[in-house]
């Protein structure tokens, strides 16, 4: 090809190069609407002094509503008594301040601020169905513990005693649940398979959050499906990475549900709960 051709076609696709240009120059921007707002939050989240992993948050609104007719059909009890546990667990003074001490006490960072999230879901499952036993793999801070332990101190006062049991692997783990509220329960520490095989009790509250690989997941599913109630609840913290939960429910012909969170003001896309229900 001549050298008078090829600059001749050069002119002719230089505006086309600047139009394709031009256009991703616009796509990109148009895109970036949708996760500018989460950018700003994480460069302001990351000089904070506070959580690295298992973050707190709240919810939307819409996610509550959500959140609250899913729970009305595993439960089979009024949306309106739901939204009322949301209602009582967020107006919980008392048990905000027991967090915001002790997370203080034992340094999990000063700039910290609890909020429930999906344990919103625990919280008003274990009011709605008042469970007697009730298990959480993986305590972590133990925030998880703390609501649950409410609820089964509120539960207690209307006539229905219940337990509350954790596993946890990390011996550093579960300092949360102290006071009053470790007099509903207790931490189990130990790989939490060799401490389910151990179990005695019938569960009616099965939580999985511990290690969240799937082939673990699946595991404690199978190690405690001789022990689960006769309407027992699985929640399966780990529902939105695999479909461990959806599997076992499928053999067991339990019934699944899946609530994806909406953080509300938080970087964290969020995770959910996968329920698992006669």
């Amino acid at each position: 090809m001549s050298s008078i051709l090829k600059s001749i076609l050069k002119k002719i696709l230089k505006p086309f190069g600047l139009l394709r240009l031009s256009r991703a120059y616009k796509r990109r921007k148009f895109a970036l609407k949708y996760y500018n707002t989460k950018l700003k939050l994480i460069n302001r989240w990351s000089l904070k002094d506070t959580e690295d992993f298992n973050f707190y948050y709240h919810l939307t609104d819409h996610n509550f509503d959500v959140l609250a007719h899913i729970i009305s059909i595993v439960t089979k009890k009024k949306y309106e008594d739901i939204k009322k546990y949301f209602v009582e667990l967020e107006s919980d003074n008392d048990l905000r301040e027991f967090i915001k001490r002790e997370t203080l006490l034992k340094n999990y960072g000063k700039d910290i601020n609890i909020q429930y999230g999906r344990r919103f879901g625990w919280y008003a499952i274990a009011r709605a169905t008042y469970p007697k036993i009730i298990v959480e793999t993986g305590v972590s801070h133990g925030i998880g513990a703390l609501v649950l332990t409410k609820a089964l101190i509120l539960n207690k006062k209307e006539g229905h005693a219940g337990r509350y049991y954790g596993t946890e692997i990390d011996t550093s783990m579960g300092k949360l649940l102290s006071g009053k509220y470790k007099d509903e329960g207790e931490i189990l520490y130990g790989d939490s398979t060799t401490t389910l095989k151990k179990f005695k009790n019938q569960i009616d509250l099965f939580i999985n959050d511990s290690d969240h690989s799937a082939e673990y997941e699946y595991q404690e599913y199978k190690t405690v499906e001789n022990k689960l109630s006769e309407y027992s609840i699985i929640l399966g913290d780990n529902s939105h990475s695999t479909d461990k939960l959806s599997t076992f429910s499928k053999e067991k012909k339990r019934k699944f549900l899946f609530f994806k969170e909406q953080p509300l003001n938080h970087w964290y896309p969020g995770a959910g709960i996968g329920i698992s229900f006669r």
